[in-house]
């Protein structure tokens, strides 16, 4: 089980009962209260109980895939390259064409909200936080969550 929250349209927290993982999708920093530091672009690393994927796109920006007892979580922000390299369960973005491409069950929004669910033709609900259990958990359709 793990939770995630967002503070702001840019960042997207991970919080599993190991470690909390903070991810900026602006700057691609993951901040994980490491001993090193920050990390900062694209590599494989295993933090707590979560293995995180920073890809490099092609304009040097980092998307994310993120899995956590076996839930995979795109982080993406406002990115539209690369999405042949996100498999994700959960995608975290303010991209329609992100969602139409990789086609996630829970969509977390990033930015306009609005926009989003009138070109999806879906509705949004808002939360503090996703609590996610497991992959059975998540929605049968596509669902759109607002965290704040």
């Amino acid at each position: 089980m793990f939770e995630i929250e967002s503070k702001s349209p840019d960042e997207i927290t991970i919080i599993t009962k190991k470690t909390t993982i903070k991810f900026n999708t602006a700057d691609a920093i993951i901040d994980a209260n490491l001993p090193v530091g920050n990390i900062v672009g694209s590599g494989e690393f295993e933090i707590g109980d979560a293995t995180i994927r920073g890809i490099a796109t092609e304009s040097g920006k980092t998307i994310y895939d993120v899995e956590v007892g076996g839930v995979h979580t795109g982080i993406i922000g406002g990115i539209e390259e690369n999405l042949d390299d996100i498999v994700a369960d959960i995608l975290c973005t303010s991209s329609v064409r992100a969602i139409r491409e990789i086609e996630p069950k829970l969509i977390i929004a990033m930015g306009n909200v609005d926009g989003m669910v009138a070109d999806l033709k879906l509705t949004a609900r808002t939360e503090k936080k996703l609590k996610v259990k497991n992959l059975d958990s998540l929605p049968a359709t596509k669902e759109v969550v607002v965290l704040n």
